[in-house]
């Protein structure tokens, strides 16, 4: 059973994150043939104040 974390900027929509669940479902179905019903998606929403990449705080740019 794949569980599957997704951390994205806060904002996106819930129709953005039922797209997003479906595509990342249908690629492990059809890449290692799992049914859908196994995979798990978990979104974790993060405020651009708490994300940094290269040490530069994503709020910053």
């Amino acid at each position: 059973m794949p569980v599957v974390n997704v951390a994205l900027y806060t904002g996106r929509t819930a129709e953005q994150k039922s797209d997003l669940a479906k595509a990342i479902t249908k690629a492990i179905s059809e890449t290692a043939g799992i049914p859908d019903s196994a995979t798990t998606i978990i979104f974790q929403d993060v405020e651009k104040t708490n994300w940094s990449v290269g040490g530069v705080m994503a709020s910053e740019s």
